[in-house]
């Protein structure tokens, strides 16, 4: 039969054992990458060099068109029904200005999609800005009036779609249970979510591999590309997850799932 939906899952191409599974899952926060971890993220990077399915700018070649955007990005090891180890691969946020891309999984909920009501959100936006731009140009107290409604407008409907967004994230554990992006901030610290929070690299992986009945192994997250805004991120070299985006998140993500101990326990 015919798959209807791409699969990515990459298989290793070299020979992999299963007496190589790790009997815990990776530590997001705290880690030292597994062997099957570097194998696959080698793996990665070696695509990332050579492909030419899309163009971004990461800084590594000269003279390339476009900012300088470097970016993470995770590999996850799994397990297949069939017993069969490889791995996914995810990148955080966007890239080449897109959230689709093959050899990687998809978002958990993709804002670009055409007629999604982001886009009409940021539109209304947009239109706003222009009035007070406009109103901006000629100094009189009835435009300084319309001016700050118009700001409260703009602060009223930027949070009113922020919180449509967040309302559209769903995340999965391994037993199959579904909690919303905003129960779980709620639950965590009772805030908000932190913006960004599920278009990172490890919530994207864990999602696609319980959607797909596939055991997580092992994961890792490196920096690929420079970073024009912060010393932080250097080429190549493996960081664990964001606390403040992703604790919360994978908090809820692991449950049932025997995971290293830190280096601090």
């Amino acid at each position: 039969m015919i798959p209807t939906t791409p699969s990515f899952f990459t298989p290793f191409n070299t020979k992999v054992s299963l007496e190589d599974v790790p009997r815990y899952f990776t530590n997001p926060f705290d880690y030292t990458p597994h062997p099957l971890s570097l194998l696959a993220a080698k793996d990665l990077q070696e695509y990332l060099t050579i492909q030419t399915d899309w163009v971004h700018n990461f800084g590594l070649v000269d003279n390339q068109e476009g900012p300088v955007i470097g970016k993470m990005f995770g590999v996850l090891v799994v397990l297949t029904q069939e017993n069969e180890l490889g791995y996914l691969a995810a990148f955080s946020g966007k890239l080449a200005g897109g959230n689709q891309h093959s050899r990687f999984v998809p978002p958990v909920y993709d804002s670009l999609v055409e007629g999604d009501f982001v886009n009409e959100g940021m539109q209304q936006l947009t239109q706003i800005n222009r009035e007070i731009a406009m109103l901006e140009e000629i100094a009189t107290e009835e435009n300084k009036a319309k001016i700050a409604t118009l700001m409260r407008q703009r602060k009223e409907h930027s949070m009113a779609l922020q919180d449509k967004i967040y309302a559209q994230y769903h995340f999965l554990n391994q037993a199959g249970e579904v909690k919303s992006l905003i129960d779980i901030f709620k639950s965590y610290l009772n805030t908000k979510p932190s913006s960004g929070a599920g278009e990172c690299a490890a919530p994207k992986l864990l999602q696609y591999a319980f959607q797909n009945q596939l055991k997580p192994i092992a994961m890792v997250e490196f920096w690929w590309g420079l970073s024009p805004k912060s010393d932080t991120w250097k080429h190549g070299a493996f960081y664990p997850a964001c606390k403040e985006k992703c604790a919360p998140i994978l908090g809820h993500m692991l449950q049932g799932i025997l995971v290293e101990r830190t280096s601090s326990q």
